[in-house]
């Protein structure tokens, strides 16, 4: 019998006048392996920091097991900003000693990219106070995982992580024992790792057994039974589960429901996409030529990234990008809006992007634009259109296409200024599908999204008639979204990938495996002092990044303080700008001598 390790008795959180958790009762048991799913605000961090007993519940009780050894990863890390990587994640482990154990060996390569630690100037010996929040995220987790635990408790694992690392993290947990309880919204990570599943909703908790695929099977059963959710949630729920269903292979492997009775609710779904009649709406409104590349070379400074790229996007389209950090995916896609903003006058540093004439292009950037922070939701909305044709014969007002994004009523009245980091995600990519495109760039759109909201954005897309170019580390959403796979895998050349993401994974498993014989032997063949001003510039350049951090930190304390003054904030966000501007050129040519050393 599975031993228990922590439980919450009637627990209550208040938070002002609403209950963010009433009344909650559960249990985690040796052997859990716990995915914490809900939409975003309804408490989700809230539980597992109570679990951890990091934040004391207004009502109940949290209990530990005798002796329990527990490990957490919060949003916000503990690491001394004066140590190096070696001291936080090797403590005090000789080269030898680390080197020699296999266990710690593949956390760093699985987490890093190589022993070397490229990407971080000095290796293991990387001070950390001038890293960025991802690069720190990523120390932090390595110091817990090399940890010998009972229970790990995991808020947003993923983040900052690619592909590759996040395919790697869910392996590694897949193999650990420790009993795990982890919030995240990547599903296909969910999937991996879970066997059961706590969906938090309105200040209760619900319990399901099996991953993801299992919870969104027994969520439509549910919803069947009870028949209380809302008209449009069953629609939401009975799509996602057709999704699934179809996939190849089923991506449910737990047959624990009446599967039987499940496919009943999904007998009458339609394929999320109608893919010809799509080509034949987007044929119309954008004709044969969308965005035509012939022997492109993009730069990001003296970087090269891509060279002599011949490549179409046609119309209807839909297409997800993958790549390692700093291959080229950002760059490519403002290479090609550069030449849509200025009628094809300003071009790449050679060849030629042309594009099509009847193009409407809505690119979401990574960054988030500021609007003023005393328009309402509503009103942020309706400035660029009332009403929007979704295609099929779909068309919705603002409003309607508010509340299909989370925004009630009573939230579209809500000030700009007062929305939390994944709502205003949510208004930019409301406003931009307002604006009727015909083509859609989106760069990490499922950033801050909670799972409700992706399948609400998924449902939207699926109709949408159009060209699309996704860059996301959600695998997800990529394979949800997009018909074809293209990468760079860092070789400055775009490949499209027949099967997908597992074939890319495959593919830079084969690249890590061939070169990993001649590191050695060329670390030991370049003289030390080939490289000794390439690390002095690199010296160079990390100052000239730490200062801008600062800049950048002191710009959002302004953005914050002055939030209320639309002149001042307008100023504030394009100083912002300017200086993510260039530390982005100064990370690239930092990244550029990185390789070379």
């Amino acid at each position: 019998m599975a031993v228990n390790l922590a439980t919450i008795e009637s627990v209550t959180k208040v938070y002002g006048t609403r209950a963010l958790l009433d009344g909650v009762s559960l249990g985690v048991s040796e052997g859990d392996r716990i995915g914490v799913v809900g939409r975003n605000g309804d408490g989700k961090t809230t539980l597992i920091r109570m679990l951890a007993k990091l934040e004391e519940p207004d009502g109940g009780r949290i209990t530990h097991s005798g002796g329990l050894q527990m490990a957490v990863l919060t949003q916000h890390d503990s690491l001394d900003p004066k140590a190096t990587i070696r001291q936080e994640v090797i403590a005090g482990r000789a080269d030898h000693e680390w080197l020699g154990d296999a266990r710690i060996r593949d956390i760093v390569q699985g987490l890093f990219g190589g022993l070397d630690l490229p990407g971080f100037e000095l290796g293991l010996d990387t001070v950390i106070a001038p890293l960025s929040g991802g690069e720190r995220r990523r120390i932090a987790l390595a110091k817990l995982l090399l940890g010998e635990h009972d229970l790990v408790v995991l808020d947003e694992p993923t983040n900052h992580l690619d592909v590759e690392g996040i395919a790697w993290l869910a392996r590694h947990l897949q193999l650990r024992r420790s009993a795990l309880v982890c919030v995240t919204h990547d599903r296909w990570f969910l999937d991996q790792v879970c066997t059961r599943m706590w969906d938090v909703q309105r200040g209760e908790v619900h319990e399901y057994e099996g991953g993801y695929s299992d919870y969104v099977f027994a969520r439509a059963e549910r919803s069947r039974i009870e028949a209380t959710e809302e008209q449009k949630r069953q629609n939401l729920a009975r799509k996602e589960l057709a999704w699934l269903r179809r996939g190849a292979p089923a991506r449910t492997s737990k047959p624990r429901y009446r599967i039987e009775a499940a496919n009943a609710l999904i007998a009458d779904v339609p394929e999320p996409r109608d893919k010809s009649e799509l080509m034949k709406f987007a044929n119309a409104r954008l004709g044969r030529t969308v965005f035509e590349l012939e022997d492109v070379t993009v730069k990001a400074g003296p970087k090269l990234l891509l060279e002599n790229l011949t490549f179409n996007l046609g119309p209807g389209d839909r297409i997800g990008l993958l790549g390692v950090n700093g291959a080229g995916k950002t760059s490519l896609l403002r290479a090609m809006q550069a030449a849509y903003a200025t009628d094809g006058d300003v071009q790449p540093a050679s060849g030629v992007i042309k594009v099509g004439k009847t193009v409407r292009l809505a690119y979401l950037s990574q960054e988030i634009a500021e609007l003023d922070p005393a328009t309402r939701v509503l009103q942020a909305v309706e400035q660029v259109r009332g009403r929007v044709d979704l295609g099929k014969g779909r068309e919705m007002s603002a409003g309607q296409l508010c509340e299909q994004f989370g925004f009630g009523k009573d939230k579209q009245w809500t000030p700009v200024g007062d929305l939390s980091g994944g709502e205003r995600r949510r208004l930019q990519l409301l406003r931009l599908l307002m604006d009727e495109p015909n083509v859609l760039f989106l760069d990490e759109p499922t950033n801050d999204l909670d799972i409700e909201t992706l399948n609400q954005l998924e449902d939207l897309l699926d109709g949408w008639p159009g060209s699309m170019v996704v860059i996301s580390h959600d695998r997800f959403f990529i394979e949800r979204t997009t018909d074809t796979v293209h990468a760079l895998l860092g070789d400055k050349k775009l490949r499209m990938l027949p099967n997908g993401v597992d074939e890319y994974l495959e593919r830079r498993a084969r690249m890590a495996e061939q070169a990993a014989p001649a590191l050695a032997p060329a670390a030991a063949a370049k003289p030390a002092g080939d490289t000794r001003a390439q690390k002095k510039e690199m010296q160079k350049l990390e100052r000239q990044i730490a200062k801008l951090d600062q800049q950048e930190s002191k710009l959002h304390s302004q953005l914050a303080e002055h939030a209320a003054d639309f002149s001042k904030v307008a100023e504030l966000d394009a100083q912002l700008r300017k200086v993510k501007e260039e530390k982005e050129e100064l990370e690239l040519a930092w990244l550029e001598l990185a390789e070379e050393v």
